[in-house]
């Protein structure tokens, strides 16, 4: 097998300690070899030093967590450095050791066998920690309101049933005097909003109910914390904002997309970057978040599609496609219904947030604003095939028909 890099070096990253073997090609011979080294910055600095030294101009590791990064940043410039995937690189069974794995990465880099993942520039970097820390965040939030709910069944106050936001104005206000000791139902009621669905009386009725002290404090905890947690993501946001400025001319492209709003761009942004080169087509793009379905085939047969799951841009742009299919007289609502007509609506979600990352690919790439194709795009891309479907389902009816051009 040909032999791509005759200099270069396999690193097995650990939380302490990472495992360096070098691999150099001396004519029809091959020389290796491996040291230890811890990861602190002074011994990141000798492996830095080694490397050169050995005349080492690539250099493999697995991303395992985040140990990696720390190595990566003491490495980048002073070698060309490849991110591979742990599930793409595993060695064979039954030898498996600190050596054995640097070697085999050493031996995978060499002939050009391991696919380099996609490592974003420090802005973006930056950004994309913002972004998924607002997740995370957000589902905090969530997770304390389900909280403050079972404090409120768990006290037979069934203001969820009357209000549909518990955070809300009514909702808010409602807590707050429950907190205070409030108990009367008519005085909770007053603190409610009178355009709510509910009539008063059925609100009345809902927060009739048994509070004890711990409930208080329960409710009490559990408001302070989702609080704390609303500050946080306004101190993210705000960051967010300042991030973003040298790439305000995408986001606001990006915005011209039906969906997209400023999180859902500045996700875009945080997680695929502005320099597109680094995908090959916006296909390459599309399975690299996961918006495509798998090739698993035996025989001939194939056996699933499913597609990956766990990645930060996927479940975003999936909530994405589903606020831009509830817009009529556009593309991404017409290739919704059609294909959830066949496929059901969890795929055509799937296939609408696969063209949105494929629009916002060359959005990127192109400097430009989105060109909605039209929600009559498919009918008019096969006029003849509509006409036959059409004309068969008046056949099932009973009907006969004669299809001829109009004058």
């Amino acid at each position: 097998m040909e032999v791509l890099h005759r200099r270069c070096a396999g690193l097995d990253v650990h939380k302490t300690t990472v495992v360096a073997c070098v691999r150099v090609a001396e004519g029809k011979k091959v020389r290796r070899e491996v040291r230890e080294f811890a990861t602190t910055s002074r011994a990141l600095y000798a492996l830095a030093e080694w490397l050169t030294g050995c005349g080492c101009t690539h250099a493999a590791m697995e991303s395992t967590g985040v140990y990696w990064k720390p190595v990566w940043h003491m490495l980048e410039d002073r070698l060309e450095l490849v991110l591979a995937n742990a599930t793409e690189v595993r060695n064979v069974p039954g030898r498996k050791s600190d050596t054995s794995d640097a070697t085999w990465l050493a031996d995978l880099l060499a002939h050009g066998l391991i696919r380099s993942s996609f490592v974003p520039p420090e802005p973006i970097a930056e950004l994309r920690d913002l972004t998924r820390t607002r997740k995370q965040l957000v589902r905090e939030r969530a997770r304390h309101t389900q909280r403050v709910q079972k404090v409120l069944e768990d006290a037979n106050l069934k203001l969820s049933s009357v209000v549909t936001d518990i955070l809300g104005l009514s909702g808010r206000a409602v807590l707050e005097a429950v907190i205070r000791g409030e108990t009367d139902p008519q005085e909770l009621t007053a603190l409610t909003n009178s355009r709510l669905k509910a009539s008063r009386e059925e609100v009345a009725e809902a927060l009739y109910g048994r509070v004890t002290g711990h409930h208080r404090f329960m409710l009490r905890l559990h408001l302070n914390q989702i609080d704390g947690v609303d500050r946080a993501i306004a101190a993210v946001d705000a960051r967010t904002q300042e991030l973003l400025e040298p790439f305000r001319s995408t986001v606001e492209h990006l915005m011209t997309m039906p969906g997209v709003g400023p999180t859902v761009a500045a996700v875009l942004v945080a997680e695929i970057g502005t320099d597109m080169s680094r995908f090959k087509t916006p296909g390459h793009l599309v399975s690299w978040a996961g918006l495509c379905p798998r090739l698993d085939q035996s025989a001939g047969k194939p056996r699933s599609t499913r597609t990956r799951h766990g990645h930060w841009l996927k479940t975003t742009l999936v909530q994405a496609a589903w606020a831009a299919v509830r817009k009529k007289d556009n593309y991404l609502h017409a290739q919704y219904l059609r294909i959830k007509r066949r496929r059901g609506a969890k795929k055509a979600i799937i296939a609408v947030a696969a063209s949105m990352l494929t629009a916002a690919y060359h959005m990127i790439r192109d400097d430009a604003d989105y060109l909605d194709l039209g929600g009559d795009y498919f009918q008019r891309y096969d006029r003849d095939k509509v006409a036959r479907r059409l004309v068969q389902r008046l056949h099932e009816l009973g009907f006969r028909v004669d299809v001829r051009e109009a004058a």
